[in-house]
């Protein structure tokens, strides 16, 4: 089979960046050293940098999960340029049929089941021309932003001047242009790259399916931790219209944080977030996937008795969670209309504690039931 052409600019600018941030900035760090501001700098650039990508290219643009000031809007265009991954436009375009074509190996860019190295980087030095959208009918929403069509119009001179007129300017002010252009220029963008990278390919090969076995995406706090939060990608694969990727207070997603934090400053607004509901059966029905499979492969002796009791079990908790959720519905409309001290109000107050306490019980009965055939192992 021959392999499609190699794309020749990447292949060697992705050779020049690795090999800098490998040899020559050690080199340099031996000689001259870096200071505090230099680190200071490289740091700072990576989160903006990076975040421009998560917030901005991912959550804002490819799936519209809210909405943005122009003032955000511009900041991530730049910083987002300053990331080389192309403009917000072609990102976005190859993102959605990623989305759409999740692990198809002839539609989807960058098919985790091609690889590690393929999903990482090698879908980017061969021209395999797997977006059929060559001119973006996919994004024809993005096409009428105007920040959107300004840096893709413009993106050659704005990514130039990000990764080294303001590295370049920082390493003047500092009166060391060079490390600075090394350190906060290079290295943080082969930095930036890789983590990029690694939500393409190792959130789709290690970590936990908690919400859905029907692709190849993964949950995993590590890659949370490099990823500024997009490690929960099992949950974002499910529900990608969600602002957020890390759900629970205690997950590591600074996107999140960042969009919600500029909500309490009126810069972002409509931040969409799934139902609970929706996200709760998802996650108990993969856990009745997976006791069901590790029932028929360790085959005790009560085999059916058990897959019965599990799908009963199951079903009676779907019917306590859609009692429980609509109950909570009725609350909160109450509480909006401010009749929560009416006869009404009261009744349905009531009803809504007894079945939360209801619902808390049937799932803990469920949780022992599912966790039943990890006797047999």
């Amino acid at each position: 089979m021959t392999k499609p052409p190699l794309i020749l600019v990447n292949l060697l600018f992705f050779i020049f960046t690795a090999a800098v941030a490998i040899f020559v900035v050690p080199i340099e760090a031996y000689f001259n050293s870096f200071d505090w501001k230099e680190v200071t700098a490289c740091i700072a650039l990576i989160w903006m940098s990076g975040m421009s990508i998560t917030a901005g290219y991912h959550r804002l643009w490819s799936h519209k999960a809210y909405e943005a000031h122009t003032i955000v809007k511009i900041f991530y265009a730049i910083f987002g340029a300053m990331a080389v991954q192309r403009s917000i436009l072609h990102w976005c375009s190859d993102h959605r049929i990623h989305h759409r074509h999740v692990d198809d190996n002839d539609k989807d860019p960058y098919s985790a089941n091609k690889g590690f190295w393929f999903s990482h980087l090698g879908w980017m030095l061969r021209d395999y021309k797997t977006n059929p959208f060559e001119d973006y009918a996919n994004c024809r929403d993005l096409q009428k932003d105007k920040v959107v069509m300004w840096q893709h119009n413009n993106y050659g001179k704005i990514s130039l001047a990000a990764n080294i007129g303001i590295p370049a300017l920082l390493g003047w002010l500092n009166g060391d242009v060079i490390g600075m252009l090394l350190l906060a220029g290079v290295l943080r963008l082969v930095v930036v790259h890789h983590v990029t990278f690694f939500i393409n390919s190792l959130a789709h090969l290690w970590g936990r399916q908690p919400y859905t076995d029907q692709n190849t995406a993964k949950d995993n706090d590590i890659l949370a931790f490099f990823t500024f939060g997009e490690g929960y990608h099992n949950f974002h694969h499910i529900f990608e219209y969600d602002y957020r990727n890390g759900i629970r207070w205690w997950q590591f997603d600074p996107t999140k944080w960042l969009i919600k934090g500029l909500s309490w400053l009126k810069l972002t607004y409509n931040l969409r977030r799934c139902p609970e509901e929706r996200i709760e059966k998802a996650r108990i029905a993969m856990q009745l996937r997976y006791a069901t499979q590790k029932t028929l492969s360790l085959s005790p002796p009560n085999k059916e008795e058990i897959l019965g009791k599990l799908q009963a079990e199951y079903d009676a908790l779907m019917v306590k969670m859609t009692e429980f959720y609509q109950a909570r519905k009725s609350f909160m409309d109450l509480k909006k209309q401010a009749l929560i001290q009416s006869y009404e109000g009261l009744e349905i107050r009531y009803k809504y504690k007894e079945l939360k306490a209801s619902l808390e019980v049937q799932k803990n009965k469920w949780l022992d039931l599912s966790r039943m055939p990890l006797q047999y192992a």
